[in-house]
């Protein structure tokens, strides 16, 4: 099967206003052939959304999870720390975000409500233990592409500090040159993050673990059932591979 190629260009992404794209490049797929990622695009995002039942759900599925073993065992997060080692991070200096809020969740009993997308999402990420991201695409320039970066990439922390990211560095990048993620699931930007005002995210979750097939699968399942249950809009979602690797709203 063919596979599906295309680069960001900022005119292109000018003609092609509200499509959204998004792919890892190759060089992730060579070093990294365990990877299995989900992707899902919602549009008619709102802030006032409940989703308490979801969030309550998934967040006692973690919990109970943890009362059986800490997350530093989980074999999810053990092979996003192996991912991290062969990019030269320190694992336990630097954790996947997943890792991250496990750790939070059982040290609080809980995590804390930002906004509806990021709650559901949230929640489901430490009931699989699968790093989950959403983005306002909105904010993004043309299309995603996760990779290397080269360095001259401009990243947007949440104070609004600006820092680049080490060359080859895993990122989400776009076509007008920023980082939207550093260290691949470790520091989402400010810049695309959730607010009040996001009426459309890209939501991507990766699993590298030797069961990540069937396991992000069902966190595609049940991260679009609370979608749809909250918004009642039931969103485009896909799982990417090697030979498939690019997710695009224009068919």
């Amino acid at each position: 099967m063919a596979r599906r190629e295309w680069t960001f260009r900022g005119a292109g992404a000018r003609r092609d206003a509200g499509r959204v794209r998004f792919r890892h490049r190759d060089e992730i797929w060579r070093d990294f052939p365990d990877l299995v990622p989900a992707v899902l695009f919602l549009d008619g995002i709102t802030p006032d959304a409940d989703v308490s039942r979801s969030v309550a759900v998934h967040t006692a599925t973690a919990l109970d999870r943890l009362g059986r073993g800490g997350e530093s065992g989980m074999p999810e997060i053990q092979a996003w720390r192996r991912a991290f080692a062969a990019q030269g991070i320190r694992p336990t200096q630097y954790r996947c975000a997943s890792e991250s809020l496990l750790r939070r969740l059982r040290r609080e009993g809980a995590l804390p409500a930002l906004h509806p997308l990021v709650d559901v999402c949230n929640a489901i990420s430490v009931a699989y233990a699968v790093p989950v991201a959403a983005i306002d695409i909105d904010r993004v320039s043309g299309g995603l592409e996760v990779g290397y970066a080269s360095g001259t990439e401009t990243y947007v922390t949440f104070a609004g500090d600006v820092e680049h990211p080490d060359p080859r560095e895993v990122i989400f990048a776009d076509a007008g040159g920023y980082a939207h993620a550093r260290r691949w699931t470790n520091r989402q930007s400010g810049r695309s993050a959730i607010r009040t005002g996001t009426t459309r995210a890209l939501i991507v979750a990766e699993g590298l673990h030797e069961t990540a097939g069937a396991d992000v699968a069902k966190l595609l399942d049940a991260l679009a059932e609370a979608l749809r249950e909250a918004w009642g809009v039931a969103p485009a979602t896909a799982i990417l591979t090697a030979d498939r690797p690019a997710f695009d709203t224009a068919g």
